[in-house]
């Protein structure tokens, strides 16, 4: 995996077979749940994939069901997932989840703040956060033809 720095701190992963490093520590993160409040902080230990989605994002339905196999698949090596829903209206969120067969937390960011903490540039936008609280990778929409240096990246991680 090769890195390029991008923006502030932003890591495009360019997927190659290279090994990567960490960028820096990913940005704080403490927000809302559905079942009360996740702090990134408490997931420190673990790889964690964090997702950045919308109700109006056609990609980010279409990787919900890949990120619940991810996280089904690795879970047992320590990789969690946070979803972090930035739909202005929860009800939106609510809508596009239902009927949805979810294995992960989902985060309700209203304002934003985190998005911009994280400088997204596109819509669905995920990180790979290593098990030390370092950012290490970012990908910008989901496409098919990503999924297999995605998953890659994810298990270079775990193994890391």
């Amino acid at each position: 995996m090769k890195l390029v720095k991008y923006s502030f701190f932003l890591a495009i992963v360019i997927f190659t077979k290279t090994a990567f490093s960490a960028i820096e520590d990913a940005p704080a993160i403490k927000l809302p749940t559905a079942s009360g409040q996740i702090d990134l902080s408490s997931l420190k230990g673990k790889v964690v994939y964090l997702d950045f989605w919308a109700s109006w994002c056609k990609p980010c339905k279409e990787s919900f069901p890949w990120v619940h196999q991810m996280k089904e698949t690795y879970k047992d090596q320590g990789l969690e997932v946070l979803a972090i829903n930035l739909d202005k209206e929860r009800k939106l969120a609510n809508e596009f989840l239902d009927g949805m067969d979810i294995n992960f937390v989902v985060a309700f960011d209203e304002a934003g703040d985190t998005a911009s903490e994280y400088q997204l540039r596109g819509m669905p936008s995920s990180y790979l956060i290593g098990r030390d609280g370092k950012l290490y990778a970012s990908h910008i929409g989901f496409r098919e033809k990503d999924k297999a240096a995605m998953e890659q990246a994810i298990k270079d991680l775990l193994s890391k």
